[in-house]
């Protein structure tokens, strides 16, 4: 293997002239995500102090994504129909995938060439390549997420070879998640400022997106509405104007000290429900792990931005 992770290995291949990159899944993978997903259950149940039916719809979320990574005919139909939807974006560059050579527990697609983002940065790369390689990042995402409401959900640096000229390449789209409309309006939406400082129009969509619950009291609905408040404005604050400078280390302080004081905030861990819809589970770790990417380049991007929020 020249590769691997914790699902398989991937191994350079070479077929009349041809270089391939194939992908190897471990043997019984499915199985152990199945049986170590019940172990974690009555911890988790104990820890968050949640019912079993309100835990269950992050747990499935959590299964049904990891059981889609073992699922090798998926992630060829997956990566085939993502990359021919984002071919003509600027700056990036595909595998192509082979079903011919693939099969439930192998995948073959070319074998490309790039560096990962630390050895990449090690280059000393100029400014300009830089932002480059981060529009081209940021032009993927948002097509993904704003066109065609299914998004590359794993933006960890080992999926992503950069060149260079400045041109990324995307690949592994085993973990890919489909927006449903219905959480997409509802969401997005929140990104607006003038919609955040509106309460009228705001708690209907907290209450959509289960962020404040009926039974809640008037102490905890007051809690939670200004830790929502507090956080959106900040996670959104790339999309309120028409650049945005991911070298800003103020900006990422800002996010950690947030995280870690709501990870020690003890009405959160004792909240008698979960807090926000299954489904930004997935959301809120891709736009994470983007502007985690885009810091590491420090990147200057013009943040594009769909119809409604201009």
């Amino acid at each position: 293997a020249v590769n691997a992770a914790s699902i398989g290995q991937v191994h350079r291949a070479e077929k009349e002239g041809h270089v391939y990159a194939v992908k190897v899944q471990y043997p019984g993978v499915a199985d152990s995500v199945r049986s170590d997903l019940k172990l974690v259950k009555p911890f988790a149940l104990r820890l968050f102090g949640l019912n079993e039916k309100e835990l269950d719809q992050y747990i499935d979320e959590v299964e049904g994504k990891l059981l889609e990574e073992t699922d090798y005919v998926l992630e060829v139909e997956r990566s085939k129909r993502i990359s021919a939807a984002c071919k003509d974006i600027s700056n990036l560059f595909f595998p192509t995938y082979y079903e011919e050579l693939s099969s439930p527990r192998v995948i073959t697609m070319d074998w490309i060439d790039g560096q990962h983002i630390k050895e990449f940065l090690s280059g000393n790369p100029t400014q300009d390549i830089k932002n480059q390689i981060g529009q081209a990042m940021w032009d993927f995402y948002h097509h993904q997420i704003h066109n065609l409401k299914e998004v590359h959900a794993d933006p960890h640096p080992g999926n992503f070879l950069m060149r260079e000229e400045g041109t990324l390449g995307i690949i592994d789209f085993g973990c890919v998640k489909e927006i449903p409309e219905d959480f997409y309006e509802a969401y997005f939406r929140l990104m607006s400022k003038d919609l955040v400082a509106n309460d009228e129009e705001l708690m209907p969509l907290l209450y959509r997106l289960n962020f404040i619950y009926e039974d809640d009291s008037d102490h905890e609905k007051e809690l939670y509405i200004s830790i929502f408040k507090e956080m959106t404005m900040l996670l959104g604050q790339p999309f309120h104007s028409d650049s945005f400078d991911f070298a800003d280390n103020n900006y990422f302080k800002k996010i950690y000290n947030l995280s870690e004081r709501l990870g020690n905030m003890k009405e959160l861990r004792n909240s008698k429900h979960p807090r926000g819809s299954r489904h930004g589970l997935y959301v809120n770790r891709t736009y994470f792990g983007l502007y985690q990417l885009l810091n590491m380049l420090e990147a200057d991007v013009v943040t594009t931005k769909p119809e409604w929020l201009k």
